[in-house]
């Protein structure tokens, strides 16, 4: 006979068997209970909160980032940033689409760099001249820190700060992409 599991093992187990029934309900392969796949900790309330988001958002993003590992790190990434400067994660997700289709070393003909084609100019306005904007979490860090200087210039306004971010101040149709992008495939359903 089995001793009884103790709160936190029965606690562990569950979690796993939730993220297992999630993916294959997606129709993906069960990542375990993030054994090699570290939580930042500020990016989630608790672990079971990072295993549902991230396990939704996975499924969303299958179609874009084929490669499994590297789709739910950047999915991690994105949030702790988004999260730090305060932004929602899924309109920094939509950005990221409309900006480099998740293609991290993307390269607009402007100049831009990266998931969300930071400008290199920015580099030295954040103090940061030596900066690689190739690399995933700096480019998420100065995007989502643009993005919030745009939106306090703004006072709020996301169509105005979205438009001020891709250099189109005062035309539509940047935002509205995001907007479309972020309702289509971001938006809770």
């Amino acid at each position: 006979m089995r001793a009884p599991l103790s709160p936190k093992n029965w606690r562990a187990k569950t979690l796993a068997l939730a993220v297992a029934l999630l993916a294959a309900r997606a129709g993906v392969a069960a990542v375990g209970p993030w054994g090699h796949i570290p939580i930042h900790r500020d990016a989630f309330p608790d672990r079971y909160a990072a295993e549902v988001w991230l396990a939704d958002m996975s499924q969303r993003l299958s179609a874009l980032v084929p490669a499994q590992r590297f789709r739910l790190r950047l999915l991690e990434d994105v949030r702790y940033a988004a999260l730090r400067e305060g932004l929602r994660p899924r309109i920094v997700l939509a950005v990221i689409q409309v900006e480099s289709g998740f293609n991290p070393y993307a390269v607009s003909p402007k100049g831009a760099l990266g998931l969300m084609q930071v400008m290199p100019f920015w580099k030295k306005q954040l103090g940061e001249p030596a900066a690689n904007l190739f690399r995933v979490r700096t480019n998420l860090r100065m995007g989502c820190h643009i993005l919030r200087h745009y939106l306090n210039r703004h006072r709020g306004d996301l169509f105005a700060a979205l438009a001020a971010y891709n250099g189109s101040n005062g035309l539509p149709y940047y935002p509205d992409r995001v907007y479309r992008v972020f309702h289509a495939r971001w938006f809770r359903q």
